[in-house]
């Protein structure tokens, strides 16, 4: 395929995803069914440019003055791959398989129209009704933040320290020019392009051994923030596919106990071959059966209990930039409410001394700081760890850590535009009786 003809298979995309309302994975995938011609990397550019205009879909929309698939296009091509005029006119010529001309209408857009003076809701790209939610957990910094956040993210990798050491896998990828990440001492970044294709990174010899794994370096750091040690007994209570419990296994030097469970079986189908190519020897993982307790026989005996809640995922933007489109005011309720039981699940768990690794994937601070509040309010045997103490198992990189970071009296918020890693929050809460 042309580039010219991308286009057009991209604004096709587009209205599809807009008129049908279809996650945008799922328009993707029914359409590279249905073009066989087309090539991976052909599909590959065409994913680029259809996520890239998710990205940025109000302020494109803005820019062009049209809330068309085909204005949000050219207004993408411009704010996120800085393609000028020129340019775009020779790609939409109108020949064949190519979008038509640029009319008049688009091309004095181009020319005259900005984002200066945008609401904030347009330039940090993020539904109107999130506006209150995002100024206060940033103020005025929240058009900026959120613009971070509709940027593409790196890949990342987390290198398992039970069967490898970082300097070993980065000779082992040197072709796919992996770099050492800022802040995890275990972490790999490897830059991509707008319509560059992920690498495949699950036919690398070191992935297949179990020597690496992808993991974005915030979630890495949070896991990091736990503190779990060797000889600890650590329940992962919402363990999913086990990104995390792999992570607390190396912390771990396969020594202890970690128990992995999470309330939907479905969503812990993968974390027991996972949990194999990592050679992880020391992980129960208990399958909930039927409303039957998966941890019943844990009363007040865990060292450490890391509750990866179920959260509105607007941290995650950078890699699901339609969810935020198709998020609404009622998800953030019933991730609050999921929050709060989750919570509440872990208090007989703890032991006296024992703490909670609170953890969302969320930069709203009804799910973060306030959820942890609220906690307190209703368990005053426990009592945040103050940030600056979980900080210190970073080491070297602690102070710089505190410096970037958003902290607060509850953890740390983690941001794109911060720390660049995907929007994290971190508490620990320690069981003082």
């Amino acid at each position: 395929m042309t580039p010219a003809a991308r286009l057009s298979a991209a604004i096709e995309l587009i209205d599809t995803i807009e008129k049908d309302r279809v996650p945008a994975a799922k328009a993707l995938k029914e359409w590279g069914t249905a073009h066989r011609f087309a090539g991976s990397g052909d599909r590959a550019a065409i994913a680029g440019l259809v996520w890239d205009v998710l990205r940025r879909y109000a302020s494109s929309a803005y820019l062009m003055d049209a809330d068309t698939a085909r204005a949000r296009l050219i207004g993408m091509l411009r704010l996120e791959r800085n393609m000028d005029t020129a340019t775009m006119a020779a790609l939409f010529d109108g020949s064949r398989f190519a979008p038509a001309p640029l009319t008049e209408a688009e091309q004095a857009a181009l020319a005259s129209r900005s984002l200066r003076g945008a609401p904030a809701a347009i330039a940090g790209d993020y539904p109107q009704w999130l506006d209150p939610y995002l100024a206060k957990a940033f103020g005025e910094d929240r058009a900026a933040e959120a613009a971070a956040m509709a940027s593409r993210a790196p890949l990342d990798l987390r290198v398992n320290t039970l069967k490898s050491n970082r300097d070993q896998v980065l000779r082992a990828l040197a072709h796919l020019h992996a770099e050492p990440t800022p802040w995890s001492a275990t972490g790999l970044r490897i830059a991509l392009s707008a319509d560059a294709r992920n690498p495949g990174i699950q036919a690398e010899e070191d992935f297949i051994k179990g020597g690496v794994e992808v993991q974005d370096e915030g979630s890495q750091l949070a896991a990091s923030l736990t503190a779990a040690k060797p000889g600890e007994q650590v329940i992962d209570l919402c363990a999913g596919a086990g990104g995390k419990t792999l992570a607390l296994a190396a912390m771990m030097q396969g020594k202890g106990r970690l128990i992995a469970t999470d309330s939907d079986k479905r969503q812990l189908a993968p974390i027991h071959e996972r949990l194999s190519r990592a050679g992880v020897h020391n992980a129960d993982v208990r399958t909930p059966k039927g409303e039957a307790d998966p941890l019943q026989d844990i009363h007040a005996s865990a060292d450490l209990v890391v509750i990866d809640a179920p959260c509105t995922g607007t941290g995650t933007w950078r890699r699901n930039p339609d969810a935020k489109w198709r998020m609404r005011p009622g998800a953030l309720e019933m991730r609050l409410k999921d929050q709060a039981e989750v919570l509440e699940r872990a208090v007989p768990l703890v032991k006296p001394g024992g703490r909670i690794a609170y953890i969302t994937c969320s930069v709203l601070s009804e799910e973060n700081g306030e959820q942890v509040r609220a906690f307190v309010a209703r368990h005053p045997e426990f009592a945040v760890v103050p940030p600056e103490q979980t900080a210190g198992v970073l080491w070297d990189k602690a102070e710089d850590f505190a410096q970037a970071a958003l902290r607060s009296d509850e953890g740390w918020l983690m941001t794109p535009r911060r720390t660049g890693t995907d929007g994290f929050f971190v508490s620990v809460l320690k069981k003082t009786s």
